[in-house]
């Protein structure tokens, strides 16, 4: 395999450099020395800033568009073998390296590379870490699977030895790094057009936590059903963390919640008590994310007033429970939530928040989920006052013809939910406006692009 060494810089090509993921990696590695040029199949804000660094970009894939130097082709996960620029990388007999190798690549630079893994809350615990170890002056190089005010996007490039980033379990894309310090969140059922069910998700989850070195640390929420099974095989330093196993190293007690459904707790270590937390964000989740991070950063000598002003300063990433704006008294937030246990999390959350109705929008995240989710997702639906249930989102499937949004309506009415299924966004609006009252709340909930149904009513 080809290795990435930041002591020499060589010439790299990225097929589809337009997306996040992709595009910050590229900004990383020119500010490294390594001389970058890419394709995509359109100009776009993201390729703007790109070429504005010196990187060539070529917009539509061909053969040509790969310099005769090139040392290394990078691709995602979603180019075929019969695209042009991959076809002529084989032909050149080119290295050929896929997004998730390439990151792995990357972390073996850094002597300190955490990644943050689980089913969910992986970009806000990313956050939360950020945060800290900015506040702690750390100068961290951050990878953050969307937009994090305090850095200005996706990306951050520091100077030290500290690598923070997110690891997803997806086609198991996380096996291919190379951490010091893991975080496992929580593990639950999802992915499943590429897993075939809990056993091997776990399996996956397993063999990450293996990934780690001797010398190493695996952070872990000991609420995971049997979470030993998970580190048996593990040689590193192992650090539990819960807001319900009062056991674990890290225990938060006596949690509570402000008017505002902001989370406050006590922290005890190892059965002692340390201090007291206050968050900026909503939600008993999110107190599981902060101790995930604070667990993580005490353990690498961190400072508490450190940790403590960190957090204060997290006001919630991109998407996560984001206030967006307030249109006729309708207080309008969005979330990216797309598995039953995100969406009731969610919606438990904002129910402490003030509102007279709780409404979500929710645009159900590909076939493959929606249907092996169906009923757990009008249960976790029916926590909201009024649903509006939208057409399913196909990312990356074809519709199959067996699943629609139309089911899980259904399933929602069989509850005895408030809900209606509505196709068109222009009509969702509409019905928004004709029906939402002064003080009620609105989320626009998924992983697609029902964002914008919030975003062009605030724009009315």
């Amino acid at each position: 395999m080809y290795h990435i060494d930041f002591n020499r810089p060589a010439n790299l090509h990225f097929i589809g450099i337009g997306g996040i993921s992709m595009s910050g990696f590229a900004e990383l590695l020119t500010s490294k020395g390594f001389h970058i040029t890419g394709s995509d199949s359109h100009k776009s804000q993201i390729t703007a800033h790109l070429e504005s660094l010196g990187i060539q970009i070529f917009y539509g894939q061909r053969a040509s568009n790969i310099p005769d130097n090139t040392d290394l082709v990078v691709y995602t996960a979603a180019i075929s073998e019969d695209n042009p620029e991959y076809a002529e990388a084989v032909r050149r007999k080119l290295p050929l390296m896929v997004r998730a190798e390439m990151i792995g690549q990357i972390m073996k630079n850094y002597s300190n590379a955490i990644a943050v893994s689980g089913t969910h809350g992986k970009t806000t615990t990313t956050s939360m870490l950020s945060h800290i170890f900015l506040e702690a002056k750390k100068d961290p190089t951050i990878s953050v699977g969307g937009i994090l005010d305090i850095i200005g996007g996706n990306i951050r490039i520091g100077n030290s030895q500290n690598w923070i980033m997110e690891a997803c379990e997806y086609t198991n894309s996380f096996l291919h790094f190379f951490p010091t310090t893991a975080i496992i969140l929580n593990i639950e059922e999802d992915h499943l057009d590429f897993f075939d069910g809990i056993k091997q998700i776990r399996e996956s989850f397993a063999a990450f936590a293996d990934l780690l070195p001797e010398d190493g640390l695996l952070v872990i929420n000991s609420s995971i059903d049997d979470y030993q099974e998970i580190t048996e095989k593990v040689k590193c330093r192992i650090v539990t963390f819960s807001i319900e196993d009062n056991t674990a190293d890290y225990f938060a007690g006596n949690i509570r919640f402000d008017d505002e459904g902001c989370g406050l707790f006590d922290l005890y270590v190892r059965g002692k008590y340390k201090d007291s937390f206050k968050l900026n964000v909503i939600g008993s989740y999110n107190i599981s994310n902060c101790l995930a991070a604070l667990s993580a950063a005490y353990e690498q000598g961190i400072r508490t007033n450190d940790i403590k002003q960190g957090l204060l300063k997290f006001k919630g990433a991109d998407r996560r429970f984001q206030y967006k704006g307030n249109i006729s008294g309708i207080d309008i937030f969005d979330d990216y939530a797309h598995h039953p246990s995100e969406i009731a999390a969610t919606l438990e959350a904002a129910k402490k928040h003030p509102h007279k109705n709780l409404w979500c929008i929710f645009q159900p995240h590909t076939y493959t989920r929606t249907k092996a989710f169906l009923k757990d997702f009008a249960r976790a639906l029916s926590i909201a006052d009024r649903v509006i249930v939208t057409d399913i989102y196909a990312a990356r499937e074809k519709d199959p013809g067996d699943i629609s949004s139309k089911d899980l309506l259904r399933e929602l009415i069989s509850l005895g939910s408030n809900a209606v299924y509505i196709s068109s966004f222009d009509d969702i609006k509409n019905f928004i406006l004709e029906n939402c009252i002064n003080g009620d709340m609105l989320i626009t909930m998924g992983a697609g692009d029902v964002v914008n149904i919030g975003e062009q009513l605030l724009e009315k």
